[in-house]
């Protein structure tokens, strides 16, 4: 497996009493073009929960011209922006992160991974002309989704499970409940001062889907934390792809693969953004460890939950709270 990092030069704050590791060998590195990739996968999701991926097969056409429409969308006035609907929870959002008082340096645009469902959302923003955005967001997610299964069903190779779309069609079923995100960090004036050192851009968590993909543009700021508490300042990459392992799948793998914590940190100086589609499970979809990867009398750590009950309860809580606790059965002896 490759290693890659480098520091960061750009001017953005570490929150007080964070732990910034300076002894890192670096991001997992995957290229999927290459015949070791699934076993490279499953040590990346064990060890990291998050790894990079080249060779991906998605066209950097329908990257950037996604980024472009987006740039496009968040320059607008706010009035405008506004017509996408407040974040019930789609829509468009400015600070305000979910229901339970989470802030951060950031406004957004959550949407469904169903691309029909999004056109008419566009009208009342674009007028009568929604075509370029919504085009751009539908090349783009069907080409991440394809992606996205491909790296499951690798993911099930490499844990000699079967069979080898056992993941990846919860997110092939009409009935997927995956989203999208559009993410956009203005560069923060609050941190021209150097003594500036607590702004958030987005604050710590992990996603509580199966699979998360982001994608940004070449401004720093997204870190993730280590299983020693110390975070790690990711080096952003526009031509590649950072996958997070979520909530669902540390579930479904019995806690082998771990879900990875992870924030955004403001910027002083340049704009940041990013897009993630969150590949979940249908609503009804059961989530429990999957038997081929428990081994001999292995007991599931998790209370067998649907993933709309799971969703439920994350949207009731904070973005830092532990939302897998109250599925652990050891919390519940």
């Amino acid at each position: 497996m490759v290693f890659v990092t480098k520091p960061p030069t750009e001017n953005f704050s570490y929150p007080r009493g964070s732990k910034v590791s300076k002894f890192f060998a670096g991001i997992p590195l995957i290229d999927l073009s290459k015949p070791d990739s699934k076993q490279l996968i499953v040590r990346a999701c064990e060890e990291f929960g998050f790894f990079k991926i080249i060779n991906h097969g998605v066209p950097m056409e329908f990257i950037t011209r996604l980024e472009s429409e987006a740039i496009k969308f968040f320059s607008l006035p706010l009035s405008e922006k506004e017509k996408a609907g407040q974040p019930n929870p789609l829509g468009y959002g400015n600070k305000h992160i979910g229901k339970n008082g989470d802030v951060g340096w950031v406004e957004y645009l959550l949407l469904t991974a169903n691309t029909e469902s999004n056109s008419q959302r566009f009208l009342s923003v674009f007028g009568q002309n929604p075509e370029e955005f919504c085009s751009a967001l539908n090349d783009y997610i069907s080409a991440v989704k394809k992606m996205t299964c491909e790296i499951l069903e690798l993911m099930a190779e490499g844990l000699k499970i079967q069979p080898r779309n056992v993941l990846s069609k919860l997110l092939m079923d009409e009935q997927s409940d995956s989203y999208f995100r559009l993410n956009h960090y203005p560069p923060c004036p609050e941190l021209q001062d150097l003594s500036a050192r607590n702004v958030i851009g987005f604050g710590a968590h992990t996603d509580p889907q199966i699979i998360s993909v982001l994608r940004s543009n070449n401004t720093s700021g997204l870190q993730i934390s280590l299983r020693d508490g110390n975070w790690i300042p990711v080096p952003p990459d526009h031509n590649s792809f950072f996958i997070n392992v979520g909530d669902s799948l540390q579930v479904l793998t019995n806690g082998r693969f771990q879900s990875v914590r992870h924030r955004v940190l403001a910027n002083g100086s340049k704009s940041r953004v990013s897009m993630i589609y969150f590949g979940g499970p249908p609503l009804s979809e059961k989530i429990a460890p999957l038997q081929s990867v428990m081994k001999g009398e292995e007991e599931s750590m998790y209370k067998e939950f649907t993933w709309f009950e799971y969703k439920t309860s994350c949207y009731n809580s904070r973005l830092a709270d532990n939302r897998l606790g109250n599925f652990e059965r050891i919390a519940a002896s």
